[in-house]
């Protein structure tokens, strides 16, 4: 603990605060030099013989050597797919699905700590939030997804619903093992096979969990795993699947919707955001303080709902700003897998190219920016929290989406004008109310473009509560019973987000 300073006739109290760092064992993860594609049950070698590494984020150390999928390995894997659904996944009992979905999710809860260190190290993520957020809510995902697979006919009665077929899915790199569970989940209790690609840059945890089906004495085929950069994944969205579930970026969800249009495959796309977090002047404020940080710096800001605008009250503008700067400056930045450290490394170099980028378009078109005092590591992917104030609604840090630890900040004066300022965005993912008024949440709810809104807290999120967006945020639904829909066809109607 650092020096201590005296308080008149009180005890003397700390001046800071300093920790020792608390690392978390890299030894719990074995890493293979050179990892295959998940096909049929086996790691195979891919057609292509081309691999890539991949790294690191907080470190730039190469932890494995990924495959490269070509075409045909997807076409090979979405055969497997096929062959696996016709053979008897699509006939199993309801039941017996069920079965399978609970073995992953106690298996995962079994396995949390070594999968936690490795979303961490490959993602750049804090330990902490690998460990607290994400498996917790992986694992909940496979529970209540099992717990629905024999209960279609009542989730939708009189509709008689049928699996698809063969899904093809694409998830990002901000929550691996999460967006994971979330695509796969539901297409398995829906009766469905799956062809999954993760993104490039995360794609260990999504292997690791290849080990998880083993263990499951999950059928063959049933779920295959394929890696690459984006040229495999639009050879998943041309091959013969069914279905496509995309999260990530807006314009290659643009691309995927153009190249299926006119065909019969389904889709749901969870694509951007530029949420607004709104700060009302009867709010609790220290409370509020603390769901800014959470809403922007969880994660590094690798967050697509994130609450990357702040829109305060003005006649609290003040007092949120200095707390909110004061809070900035006991934010830990470091080594992910030490379990102090609140803001980690950032993903990728690209990544941290197009932030610093934003970053310099929003001090020359004259907002202020604010960074608390921090040491960054010298290796590795690392930006500061920071923190923009004096924004106009045409600054490109208000508008384009930064996806990374920088908060925009901008004023209203009536309700009427933060709903007009929050709907200012081509994108409808997120948004968050501070009030103590319930009437005015409820009035707010009722008017935000938003698919999820928080209400005296931000990123929550819960198995059993749809999550998607608006506009250019995407269409379809992901988690609750809406997640299932995507994933079913009944009697010939067409299903949500087909």
């Amino acid at each position: 603990m650092a020096e201590l300073e005296q308080r008149g006739d009180r005890a003397p109290a700390p001046s800071a605060w300093e920790y020792e760092s608390a690392p978390e064992s890299r030894e719990i993860v074995k890493l293979e030099e050179r990892y295959g594609l998940f096909i049929g049950g086996e790691f195979v070698q891919p057609r292509s013989g081309e691999y890539y590494e991949t790294l690191d984020p907080s470190s730039e150390e190469t932890l494995a050597e990924i495959p490269q999928a070509a075409p045909e390995d997807v076409a090979i894997a979405v055969k497997a797919a096929r062959e696996a659904f016709t053979d008897g996944w699509s006939a199993a009992t309801p039941a017996e699905r069920a079965k399978y979905l609970f073995r992953i999710a106690r298996i995962l809860q079994e396995r949390s700590r070594e999968f936690a260190v490795l979303e961490s190290l490959n993602g750049g993520k804090p330990i902490r939030e690998s460990r607290d957020v994400d498996l917790p809510l992986a694992a909940a995902h496979f529970f209540y997804y099992a717990g629905w697979a024999d209960k279609l006919e009542y989730a939708f009665p009189h509709r008689q619903p049928k699996p698809l077929g063969v899904a093809g899915q694409i998830i990002p790199w901000n929550f691996p093992l999460l967006m994971l569970a979330w695509k796969i989940a539901p297409a398995l209790a829906a009766g469905n096979t799956v062809v999954l690609k993760p993104a490039e840059t995360t794609p260990l945890s999504a292997l690791l969990f290849c080990d998880v089906l083993r263990q499951a004495e999950l059928p063959p085929g049933v779920v295959n795993i394929v890696t690459g950069d984006g040229a495999t994944g639009a050879a998943l969205v041309k091959a013969e699947v069914d279905k496509i579930a995309f999260t990530g970026s807006t314009e290659v969800g643009k691309a995927i919707q153009r190249e299926l249009a006119g065909s019969c495959k389904k889709l749901t796309l969870e694509l951007g955001g530029k949420a607004a977090n709104i700060i009302f002047d009867d709010c609790a404020l220290d409370q509020a303080v603390e769901g800014i940080v959470n809403g922007i710096y969880f994660n590094q800001g690798h967050v697509c709902c994130a609450g990357s605008r702040l829109l305060v009250q003005e006649s609290i503008y003040e007092p949120l700003i200095e707390k909110l700067k004061r809070r900035l400056t006991t934010l830990r930045v470091g080594d992910p897998l030490d379990k102090n450290t609140d803001v980690g490394a950032i993903n990728s170099r690209q990544q941290l190219e197009k932030i610093e980028e934003l970053v310099a378009a929003g001090q020359e078109e004259g907002a202020e920016i604010y960074q608390p005092p921090c040491r960054l590591p010298e290796k590795g992917y690392w930006f500061a929290p920071t923190v923009f104030t004096n924004v106009a609604q045409s600054y490109r840090i208000a508008q384009e989406e930064i996806f990374g630890p920088v908060l925009s900040v901008l004023t209203f004066r009536t309700p009427d004008e933060a709903v007009e300022k929050a709907n200012n965005t081509p994108y409808g993912l997120s948004a968050g109310v501070w009030t103590e008024k319930g009437s005015r949440i409820l009035w707010m709810a009722q008017r935000l473009e938003a698919g999820v809104i928080w209400a005296n807290t931000y990123n929550r999120f819960d198995p059993a509560s749809p999550f998607g967006g608006y506009k250019e945020s995407g269409f379809g639904r992901e988690g609750g019973r809406h997640g299932l829909e995507p994933y079913l066809d009944f009697d010939g109607a067409e299903a949500f987000g087909g």
